[in-house]
């Protein structure tokens, strides 16, 4: 019954605000829904339920915990926040007023070292060899590689840079005869 007396209630006050010549009066209302006039009248006079208000003011609490958060905590940080202050509410309560608000967490992504600058666009790296390593001297077909390792004294950076070898050598080196 609450859900329809609310619903009423709701597009009652919908209507009035739009300015709307034609409002559906609360007794059409009442008889479309089939519940009684009398009925919607008294709950809309009845005063605030002690569970109303407990769940108004767990409600500020939470946005509290909430905000503080920057928007990042879910119903079970929330929920360890109103246990740390001593407001007594489950998880399960904490949760449904969090839905009921509309406050869903966003958790940020984590940080990134990056060595490069990024325009954010993908670009398409050119394979200039081919994915052919054999060269046809020392000196044409170079292959290289750089990584970065955190340590405690800042960042060490090792660079790696292999000149392939000739075809020559490298079929000599399948072969197993490798040339010294």
């Amino acid at each position: 019954m609450t859900e329809k007396f609310e619903f009423i209630d709701a597009e009652y006050a919908a209507y009035l605000e739009s300015g709307n010549m034609h409002v559906p009066s609360v007794v059409k209302m009442c008889r479309w829904m089939k519940v009684s006039r009398s009925g919607f009248y008294e709950w809309r006079n009845a005063p605030e339920s002690a569970t109303e208000k407990r769940r108004g003011i767990i409600a500020v609490i939470v946005r509290k915990s909430f905000d503080d958060s920057d928007g990042t905590y879910g119903y079970r940080r929330v929920h360890a926040d109103l246990a740390a202050w001593g407001v007594p509410a489950g998880p399960e309560l904490v949760r449904s007023v969090m839905r009921e608000l509309g406050l869903e967490p966003c958790q940020p992504r984590p940080w990134r070292f990056s060595l490069t600058e990024g325009d954010g666009q993908e670009h398409a790296i050119p394979d200039l060899v081919k994915r052919d390593f054999t060269a046809s001297a020392p000196g044409r077909v170079m292959v290289g590689d750089i990584t970065y390792i955190p340590t405690w004294q800042g960042w060490l950076y090792l660079a790696i840079l292999w000149n392939a070898p000739s075809s020559q050598s490298t079929e000599s080196v399948l072969r197993g005869n490798p040339r010294r």
